[in-house]
């Protein structure tokens, strides 16, 4: 078998078959990558009958100082990583590939789980596992940077899924946290709908994702980022944004609704007992009389606060918004974020739904939340990233984690001096700042 350059829709053809497949591994994730000064390269191994037994996007970048390149295949090569003979000459190949195109070594960070794991981060009890698989890599020269808990890695080793195939929204929702199933009726009570946006309103997504940032204390990309994905991503229809939205005026308009049938329920009760009271259980009548007008004053003050909020802020508010990447088998929500000032209502949790609505009325497997933390521990300051997605339904992920295949050993220790050094210096003048 021999490596060869792949065009992109001979890539595609392969790609998209290939259980692995994620948007990381796709021409539209490669040339947006591009832009920020990457360059795409797209190879297979191919057998004597031309047939492709395994492939990767690779990335390359010049390393500074240095004169060399660092590769990196996102997510992973679309290898079976458990057929080591396949493994093994597939990794020799890449490696001259690689020495051929000045590169010092190449990253990877498998999409591919190493043990199973269940709602609550524990390992399932003769669950399957990848252990073979992580065994080759490790036989074949591949450096771990080991099983790390924190999202401390190019991508996250941690993420929360939702199994969507095959089952319905009452499934789903029945897997829920009932806090969870409460709050998304509330919101659907309330009016709050999502919408789609398109580019000419990532001004607005950026405005809630620098807010969030600001929030908690994250530094978020330049609008650029989100106009270069857009460009890249949307129009094949890989990226949908969603935002949250509360139309003040259907609230109001649904509030006094709710007035009115309770108004309704107790003028028939009045009526119904005040003609004959024998009928009726005294106390029970002025239980719930005295109920409906707390009821109804409670709703006044809902719409006078509704009122003041479209005052201030328009008839339509948005409230939030989620970024998703769509590919393969998942829908994954990949960014997102709310305003402060209207935390009160929740957004988030509607608009996951909304994405986990998505992934299955479009026939896809699952739902990916993404990023968690594998520290299941209440103490960890990022448990109620993990507890907010837990509440939902679903299972942890855990994956292989990340690796370095390496190509030249000497330039590989100086990149690793450099790179310190660069990222001592970058520290330095962020804190000036």
């Amino acid at each position: 078998m021999k490596l060869v350059e792949l065009t992109e829709e001979k890539f595609k053809k392969f790609a998209d078959k290939h259980p692995q497949i994620s948007f990381h591994q796709t021409k539209e994730w490669g040339h947006l990558k591009e832009e920020n000064g990457w360059e795409m390269h797209l190879v297979g191994l191919v057998d004597d009958n031309n047939k492709i037994k395994a492939g990767a996007l690779l990335l390359s970048k010049k390393i500074p100082i240095i004169n060399k390149k660092m590769f990196y295949s996102p997510r992973g090569f679309l290898v079976d990583y458990s057929d080591y003979d396949l493994l093994k000459e597939f990794t020799l190949e890449l490696k001259k590939y690689v020495e051929s195109n000045k590169g010092i070594f190449i990253k990877i960070d498998p999409y591919v789980s190493y043990q199973d794991r269940d709602l609550l981060g524990n390992i399932v009890p003769n669950g399957s596992n990848n252990k073979q698989a992580f065994k080759n890599l490790k036989k074949l020269g591949y450096k771990h940077f080991g099983f790390n808990l924190m999202q401390d890695t190019l991508q996250p080793r941690w993420i929360f899924v939702t199994e969507v195939k095959g089952r319905t929204i009452d499934d789903l929702m029945k897997d829920m946290d009932p806090k969870t199933r409460q709050i998304l009726r509330k919101n659907e009570r309330d009016k709050i709908k999502c919408r789609e946006i398109g580019y000419d309103e990532l001004p607005l997504f950026k405005d809630i994702m620098q807010r969030t940032g600001d929030r908690r204390n994250f530094i978020d990309r330049p609008l650029k980022y989100y106009q270069d994905m857009y460009n890249y991503l949307g129009k094949s229809g890989i990226l949908k944004i969603l935002v949250a939205e509360l139309d003040t005026n259907e609230l109001i308009q649904e509030l006094n609704n709710e007035i009115n049938e309770l108004k309704k329920e107790y003028e028939d009760k009045k009526k119904k007992f005040e003609f004959d009271p024998t009928k009726m259980n005294k106390n029970r009548y002025e239980s719930r009389q005295k109920e409906i007008l707390s009821n109804i004053e409670r709703l006044k003050k809902r719409i006078d606060k509704t009122e003041k909020l479209k005052a201030e802020n328009g008839d339509v508010i948005t409230l939030g918004g989620i970024l998703f990447l769509i590919y393969g088998n998942e829908v994954l929500s990949l960014v997102g974020g709310s305003y402060e000032k209207f935390m009160e209502f929740q957004s988030a949790y509607t608009v996951h739904f909304e994405g986990m609505k998505y992934a299955l009325n479009n026939g896809y497997d699952r739902y990916n939340f993404y990023g968690i933390t594998g520290d299941f521990n209440e103490s960890n300051p990022l448990f109620g990233l993990y507890s907010f997605k837990r509440d939902f339904g679903g299972k942890v992920v855990e994956l292989m984690g990340e690796f370095d295949l390496v190509v030249d050993k000497f330039y590989y220790l100086l990149y690793k001096v450099t790179f310190k050094m660069y990222h001592f210096i970058k520290n330095i003048r962020i804190r000036r700042k």
